[in-house]
């Protein structure tokens, strides 16, 4: 058992939690299942076995494979499952993040679309990989509800999905979020959201509806996280 590399067809789940998030929305992608040898045979321990005899996975006790993959002395279950590709639904409404770079800022962005049922998400490369235990970690089992693809520019992506409305969150738009309500035209729109560090380019003030969050003058900017569920929020009052 090796370090996770972005390169492998497996990834990942690291914990009681998501490990158990896996099993019961993708048991047939499940290579294996470790178990540490503190592992309490408690109701989550009984839930775990259960899930895996109902569908034939094999169980492993080994400590080894929790000092390779887990710097956390509360990790005691930990499963592997092979990668999945999947399908974005052209009559959904669609997330787009532009080079998204950390591993964390995904994850919660994902919990938070899930939440506001949003569970098409497309990544604009390069961007930071789904499949990272981190990432997988962050969204608190999220990702396994989600359909997730790469497009390799914003045109591609764009090609594939019209009609629909676009809205590109920028500092540099005028149009406050509280009024995208009336600016939408398509059955379906994309909210779309550029790295963390740089935001999206000036081309994309060409693109759609530009859409600003305003904030006070005290801060530069919200963090990527924060301003995605601020608009999940809104889109889905009505």
């Amino acid at each position: 058992m090796a370090l996770y590399k972005k390169e492998n067809n497996t990834s990942y789940t690291l914990g009681i939690t998501l490990t158990i998030e896996l099993l019961k929305t993708k048991p047939n992608l499940v290579k294996q299942v470790y178990f540490h040898s503190n592992f309490e045979k408690k109701e989550a321990y009984e839930l775990i076995v259960k899930l895996c005899q109902q569908h034939h996975i094999n169980i492993v006790t080994s400590n080894k494979v929790f000092n390779v993959l887990s710097s956390k002395d509360n990790c005691y279950v930990i499963a592997e499952f092979f990668k999945f590709e999947s399908n974005i639904d052209n009559k959904a409404n669609h997330l787009v993040l532009v080079n998204p770079s950390d591993s964390g800022n995904l994850g919660t962005i994902m919990r938070s679309a899930l939440g506001f049922n949003i569970t098409n998400i497309i990544i604009i490369n390069p961007g930071v990989d789904c499949f990272n235990p981190k990432s997988i970690r962050s969204s608190m089992g999220a990702i396994f509800h989600l359909n997730i693809k790469y497009f390799d520019s914003f045109d591609e992506y764009k090609e594939q999905f019209l009609p629909r409305d676009f809205f590109p969150f920028m500092l540099k738009a005028n149009t406050k979020l509280e009024d995208i309500h009336s600016l939408k035209r398509e059955k379906n729109y994309s909210l779309i959201f550029g790295n963390e560090a740089t935001g999206l380019n000036d081309s994309f003030l060409n693109v759609g509806s530009p859409i600003i969050i305003k904030h006070t003058n005290k801060i530069d900017s919200l963090n990527l996280p924060i301003a995605v569920s601020i608009a999940l929020y809104e889109v889905s009052k009505k």
